[in-house]
């Protein structure tokens, strides 16, 4: 296995209906302007089991799941470390 290889299993990808995206604004009230992979902006929500225990910052690189019914809107799923967002960025995943 490549250095690579091994590298890339410790890190959480995206599921079917998931993007990574960049923090750009912190708006308040648990909400956060990201920059999605497939190009749209969207007003995402931080969800309570992540408030106050991750702390979301802007250019942050964070796994957002849009909603079904309203798709300038998503929940936060995952926020990655810098060392995690700079290996996504080294492997190709994120531009």
């Amino acid at each position: 296995m490549s250095e690579n290889e091994r590298g890339r299993t410790d890190l959480r990808m995206p599921d079917d209906d998931e993007v990574f995206a960049v923090v750009e604004n912190m708006l308040g009230a648990n909400r956060v302007k990201v920059r999605c992979e497939d190009g749209v902006e969207r007003i995402a929500r931080i969800p309570g089991r992540m408030q106050k225990r991750i702390w979301i910052r802007e250019d942050d690189v964070v796994l957002v799941e849009p909603w079904d019914w309203q798709d300038e809107k998503a929940d936060i799923a995952w926020r990655y470390e810098k060392s995690e967002a700079d290996q996504l960025k080294k492997e190709g995943h994120i531009g």
